[in-house]
């Protein structure tokens, strides 16, 4: 008998899960990411982009199943997450998984979410869901690390589908052979250019969203027996020969070996700025440099960072555009503006990524000081290193490198410090009293609490 293929072996892991398998911590970041997810989703629902995509989700209807976030409607849940997950993803507020390059909640917590609310299920089972999703999209984007983002696609657009069929699987309660199929279905809508970084356009926002809908779609075509390719992974034209030129099968079973034994959601970044995550080491060096003696904007005179080739196409050039983007959104990936952000405001919060604020002359004037040059030590995309260097006028030259994002597992941010994050999101969308009792309705998912509640505190019409 033939070795499983990988869509198999991830099924088998997908559908075994129990919440009382998986360590206390795993469970206690899984309730962070929840919260996380959810109040980024808020604080989106009132921007262009937001309102755009929830109409269209509107309008696209279907059975009322599932709550829109940001809002009082339900629709269908493939429909539902389209819109969600594109909110929970469009600020570049949400988490990375270092490496693979993905960011997970955006598709797993909403999907989980639209899935337990159409299925009924309790606060366990949406958690069971939920890290399944993200244990199956680190692995499948960790098994090609950094191919997906050379050959110019996003990883989270290729990778999201996977993890939102898993969610939805489990609470559709799918069998192991119509999931090994939804996989398969997965393989075929993958898509996600990064040609956004040329003009600040909106398709990225868009990523986690359509792969969400794919995901949850993939889900219903396998239960009324759609079938796809079981070797839709590793295959001769499967998604790592079509999209990662290949890959390397010793990593691929090695991490699927790991199933249920290490958890990728542990190794999660939730984010401190709402800016792409490769930038924000830097940015804490430049908040420690702009907190030195005498350093203020005035007299830098210039500001050298260090990087590696691969972020360089995102981050740094066309350096010219770089230095003055032309929009709110396209600085979240302009590290000159992010740097002279810190630099000139001593913060990057949601207020500084307005068409705006990116064109004060001051921040722009620091930000054409900023320079870069090439680091071959710098292991990305296994690391996320910041390092800048600042001459200053009167002569000295102050440096800070950093190795790793705060907010990672060697820095997590605290309960605190998330619960903290999630309200100041929630604050543009929902008045303070249900802002709280949606954090102790996310809070008492693990413990057997139901969507009733937090469902009821985002304002969704119908619930208690």
């Amino acid at each position: 008998m033939p070795a499983p293929t990988a869509a198999r072996r991830l099924a088998r892991f997908v559908l075994a899960l129990s919440l009382g398998d998986v360590p206390a911590a795993v469970t206690a970041k899984a309730t962070l990411l929840t919260l996380d997810t959810i109040g980024n989703a808020l604080a989106a629902a009132r921007d262009d982009f937001g309102r755009a995509v929830l109409g269209v989700a509107e309008r696209l209807g279907g059975a009322p199943e599932s709550a829109l976030l940001g809002t009082a409607g339900r629709v269908a849940a493939a429909n539902a997450v389209l819109a969600n997950a594109t909110l929970a993803h469009g600020l570049d507020f949400d988490d990375t998984r270092e490496d693979a390059i993905v960011h997970t909640g955006c598709v797993a917590v909403t999907t989980a979410l639209a899935a337990g609310e159409a299925s009924g299920a309790g606060g366990p089972a949406v958690l069971e869901a939920l890290i399944a999703a993200v244990e199956v999209m680190c692995r499948v984007g960790l098994a090609v690390p950094g191919a997906l983002h050379a050959r110019h696609f996003h990883p989270t657009a290729i990778t999201g589908s996977f993890a939102a069929a898993a969610a939805a699987a489990r609470l559709f309660k799918l069998s192991e052979d119509q999931l090994v199929h939804a996989f398969g279905i997965c393989g075929s809508q993958a898509a996600g250019i990064i040609e956004y970084l040329t003009d600040g356009s909106w398709t990225k926002r868009l990523h986690p969203g359509w792969a969400a809908h794919a995901g949850v779609t993939a889900t219903l075509l396998a239960r009324a027996g759609f079938t796809g390719p079981d070797t839709v992974l590793e295959g001769g034209h499967g998604l790592y020969a079509a999209f990662a030129g290949g890959h390397d099968r010793a990593r691929l079973d090695g991490l699927l070996d790991t199933l249920g034994r290490a958890w990728e959601l542990e190794q999660l970044t939730l984010k401190p700025y709402p800016c792409g995550s490769i930038a924000q080491p830097y940015m804490d060096c430049a908040a420690r440099l702009r907190a030195e003696p005498g350093v203020t904007a005035e007299r830098i005179a210039t500001i050298r960072c260090r990087t590696s080739a691969g972020p360089v196409p995102r981050l740094w050039e066309p350096l010219g555009a770089k230095h003055a983007p032309p929009n709110g959104y396209a600085a979240k990936f302009s590290l000159p503006y992010l740097l002279a952000s810190i630099f000139v405001r001593g913060r990057a919060g949601l207020a500084e990524f307005t068409d705006a604020a990116v064109r004060e002359p001051g921040v722009l004037n620091v930000a054409r000081r900023v320079t870069y040059e090439l680091d071959p030590t710098i292991d990305y995309p296994r690391q996320f290193v910041g390092d800048v260097e600042v001459a200053l006028t009167d002569g000295r030259t102050l440096r800070e490198r950093q190795d790793r994002p705060r907010g990672g597992p060697d820095a997590p941010l605290s309960r605190a410090e998330v619960e903290a994050k999630f309200r100041g999101n929630a604050a543009l969308a929902l008045p303070e009293p249900r802002i709280e009792r949606v954090v102790r309705a996310v809070h008492a998912l693990a413990g057997g609490g139901t969507l009733t509640e937090l469902l009821a505190a985002l304002g969704v019409e119908g619930s208690a």
